[in-house]
């Protein structure tokens, strides 16, 4: 239940048409505190609920548990979250044995795009697509959660 993923801003929009899938999100969070977030997520019309702990001082590994429940439970849940509900695009793209999540955000994020990778383990070595940009993994201001408390509009 550990996650390790390392996070990227997009340089360019080559990604969608290596995309194999993808899917609208809209997720918001039941609490936000650092070392504990509840995430309550809309993909498509599968409901989810995630807790994540506290990130590695390097940002790369978190505990993360989730657990699918149903679109009618999601769309409660979501009606009491906190406020700064996210609505994004996400693509999958699979490079060699790694599978890239590029979430393309709307609302008062639209024009960030970040892509995300998980690896088995922190040495674990991918290639990096021509679209990938500057890695941010570990830099708080670009998680979800932060987002959703401070968009991206408003930096």
């Amino acid at each position: 239940m550990i996650e390790i993923e390392r996070k990227f801003l997009v340089a360019s929009n080559g990604y969608r048409d290596e995309a194999f899938k993808h899917t609208r999100i809209t997720q918001g969070f039941l609490n936000t505190h650092k070392a504990r977030t509840v995430r309550v997520r809309l993909k498509g019309d599968i409901g989810y609920i995630t807790v994540k702990g506290e990130s590695t001082q390097n940002g790369l590994s978190r505990f993360e548990w989730e657990k699918e429940i149903s679109k009618t439970e999601a769309e409660s849940l979501l009606n009491i979250c906190e406020s700064g509900v996210i609505d994004k695009i996400r693509y999958e793209v699979k490079i060699k044995n790694h599978i890239f999540e590029i979430d393309e955000f709307f609302g008062d994020n639209e024009g960030l795009v970040i892509a995300e990778v998980e690896l088995c383990n922190e040495d674990d070595i991918f290639d990096r697509p021509q679209w990938i940009g500057e890695e941010v993994t570990g830099q708080i201001k670009y998680y979800n959660s932060q987002l959703s408390k401070h968009p991206y509009k408003t930096w």
